[in-house]
Order: structure tokens, then C-alpha cells, then sequence
């Protein structure tokens, strides 16, 4: 693991510790980086011209650096506080078509912005004298063929920023980088805890509420679930059905007893909801859940959807834990061997179950159940 488990250790802990200004800073440095790359294509584009047509043309490149990287500043800075707030509020549960429409009108307008602050405020003093044409003016034609220029290249790079943003949604904060260097395309160990969340009941939920608006239903409680993530520096693993999949490196979740008060956390979050999902399900979501800890092969799998699969008996022994939460009439579950590494906590209530034959396993688990003090 080294370098790479330390660099993704430490971006997840950031993420959880700064949202928003990881999220802002990590557009800045997109859009930095962007406009460095439109700044050395003109001038490299002025110098050919110069060359070509023996016209002095061509300039100094530091000065076009310097309005690059403040152009990325406010660029990255407009859009990655507004799709911050955004995100959260406003397009949260709009349709994604109608997202894209949003954000691109908003992109639009913050170009036509940034275009006129160039114009009116940074050509003249700035951008004229460094390519060695003090006293030209461009009439409105020129401004035009410019921003043609700056909204083709934007839009073009606006996706590439926004795939590179969809990547980091989909693995998690820190796992772009071991991803692109090819870190899971042979299988490697991890020491890994996994939660596996299932909804209470569900059958009869769904039977109650029809399938349109359990589905509906089903999707609030796991963008509640999500918001708990970042603070417990928990990572999605999967969603299969009304089940959820939460997973951590094993010092992480170990750390503050994270993997134990995340389920107790995500209760909380749903009784803050409460009035919200009484009035449009008319009831409050309870899930059952199961923890536990070991040895994970993790590894890159698929072709036309990839995909980071874990595989390994920790998954399967976490799995059938969950299952006979209903057996026991408790909520939440854990295997004795990862309470043991946890420890103690003041505010954690535990009673031991004894010593139990899993479904499908041959060795007896030691079973614990948890209730967490408020």
C-alpha cells in the first residue's frame, strides 16, 4: 500500500475534515491548469505566426501566465462555490438533463463575464504590451471570433473537468490517482471494515408505498446516508437493491470508532428527517446492519463498465451477520473480533451473542450487538 494507501488516507481525511474547500480548490486547480494549457497554445500559436510571416507578434509569456492562473482563480472559484451549494440545494433532485442545462447556463454566463472583465480591464494595461501591440484596440468582430475561441475550448474542457469530477464521485476521494497508475489492475490485499446497511421491512414498505415512490423512497435514504459519509470518512462500496454497502481502510475506520458510530449517526440523520418522510411516505426508515473486518482482495474489473470489486471471505462472513439481525431482534450487529480491535467507548453498549454457525460458513463467529448511547 505506502505512498499510495498514505495519499489516499490523507486526501479522504481532508474531503471529510474541508467539503467545500476541497471542492473549490480542487476546480481552481482544474481551471488553472486549463487556462495555463489556452495561454501556452496562443503563444506558441503567435510564435508560429511571427516565424511564418516574419510580423512581431509574439510576446512575453509571463505576463499571459499570470492572467491565466487569475482567470482560473475566478473562473474555478464562481463555478466550484455556486455547484458546491448547488449540488446540495437546489439541482439535488432535479433530472440530470435538467442539470446539465443549469450548470451549462451558469457556465455561460461566468464566461461572458470573465471575457468582459479581459476586455474591458486586461487588455489594455496587460495583455496588448505583452504581445507587443500597445495602442491596438479590437473592434467587436475580433471580441466575438475570441469568445467562439474561449467557448469551445471551455465547453471542451468543461467536460473533461466534469468527467474527472464523476470519477471522484464514483471512487471516492484520493482513488483517481492509484486508479490511473494502474494500482488495481492485478489484485492487491487490503485490510479493510465492511457495513452492510439493509432496509427494515422493506417488503411491506414497498408493498405499502407502490414501486414508484418506494424507489423514491429508497433513493432520500441513501442521499441521507451519503451526507453522513464524508465526517466518518466512510466510502460507498455499492448499492444492491434497498441495501447499501459502506466500506473503510481499517485504521480509518477504527479511528474514533467511526465504523461503529457512522450506522448510529445515519439513525440520527433520518430523525432529523423525520417530518419530512412522514409527510411524503408516512413513515421514518430503519435499517438493520452488520460490521465486520479482514483481508479484501481488491482489484479492476469489467470492460464496458469498470468497476473496483472486493472479494474475500470478509465480505460473505459481513453479509451473513446482517442476516440474522432479524433472527436476534437486534439492529445492528458486529462481529466480536472487530469490536475487540475497536475497543471500548464510553457511550457503546454491548451484549455478546455467543458464538454462531453462519449460513454457508464452517467456523463458528463470535457475534456482538451494539446500541450506541445518545
Amino acid at each position: 500500500m505506502g505512498k499510495e494507501f498514505q495519499y489516499t488516507t490523507l486526501a479522504h481525511r481532508y474531503t471529510a475534515r474541508f467539503p467545500l474547500i476541497t471542492y473549490v480548490g480542487t476546480q481552481i486547480n482544474f481551471w488553472i491548469l486549463a487556462n495555463l494549457l489556452l495561454a501556452m497554445m496562443l503563444h506558441l500559436q503567435s510564435i508560429l505566426i511571427s516565424h511564418t510571416f516574419n510580423e512581431p507578434v509574439s510576446g512575453q509569456l509571463s505576463p499571459m501566465l499570470f492572467i491565466s492562473i487569475l482567470l482560473g482563480v475566478l473562473y474555478g472559484l464562481i463555478l466550484g462555490v455556486t455547484g458546491y451549494f448547488l449540488d446540495r440545494t437546489l439541482v439535488r433532485n432535479l433530472p440530470l438533463g435538467r442539470v446539465i442545462l443549469f450548470k451549462t447556463s451558469l457556465s455561460l454566463a461566468v464566461l461572458f463575464l470573465l471575457l468582459s472583465f479581459i476586455r474591458y480591464f486586461l487588455y489594455e494595461p496587460f495583455i496588448a504590451p505583452s504581445r507587443h501591440l500597445p495602442g491596438i484596440s479590437l473592434d467587436e468582430y475580433s471580441w466575438r471570433l475570441i469568445f467562439y475561441l474561449f467557448l469551445i475550448y471551455y465547453f471542451v474542457m468543461t467536460l473533461v473537468i466534469n468527467f474527472i469530477n464523476q470519477i471522484n464521485k464514483k471512487y471516492g476521494p484520493g482513488v483517481l490517482i492509484p486508479l490511473l497508475l494502474g494500482r488495481y489492475r492485478k489484485p492487491k490485499e487490503e485490510v479493510r471494515i465492511f457495513i452492510f446497511m439493509d432496509l427494515k421491512s422493506s417488503t411491506t414498505t414497498a408493498e405499502k408505498l407502490g414501486h414508484l415512490k418506494y424507489s423514491s423512497f429508497i433513493r432520500d435514504c441513501f442521499a441521507d446516508i451519503n451526507d453522513v459519509l464524508y465526517p466518518y470518512r466512510a466510502q460507498v462500496y455499492q448499492y444492491v437493491g434497498d441495501e447499501i454497502v459502506v466500506t473503510w481502510q481499517e485504521d480509518e475506520g477504527l479511528k474514533n470508532h467511526f465504523c461503529i458510530e457512522f450506522y448510529f449517526a445515519c439513525r440520527r440523520k433520518f430523525q432529523t428527517r423525520a417530518e419530512y418522510y412522514m409527510a411524503n411516505y408516512g413513515l421514518i426508515p430503519e435499517f438493520k446492519a452488520s460490521v465486520h473486518s479482514g483481508i479484501v482482495t481488491a482489484v479492476e474489473i469489467g470492460e464496458v463498465k469498470r468497476g473496483i470489486a472486493y472479494h474475500g471471505d470478509t465480505l460473505n462472513t459481513a453479509a451473513r451477520i446482517q442476516s440474522v439481525c432479524n433472527q436476534y431482534n437486534r439492529n445492528f450487529i458486529a462481529s466480536d473480533q472487530l469490536i475487540k480491535k475497536v475497543g471500548p467507548h464510553q457511550k457503546m453498549n454491548t451484549e455478546e451473542l455467543g458464538m454462531i454457525l453462519l449460513k454457508g460458513k464452517t467456523t463458528e463467529v463470535g457475534l456482538v450487538a451494539v446500541e450506541w448511547m445518545e
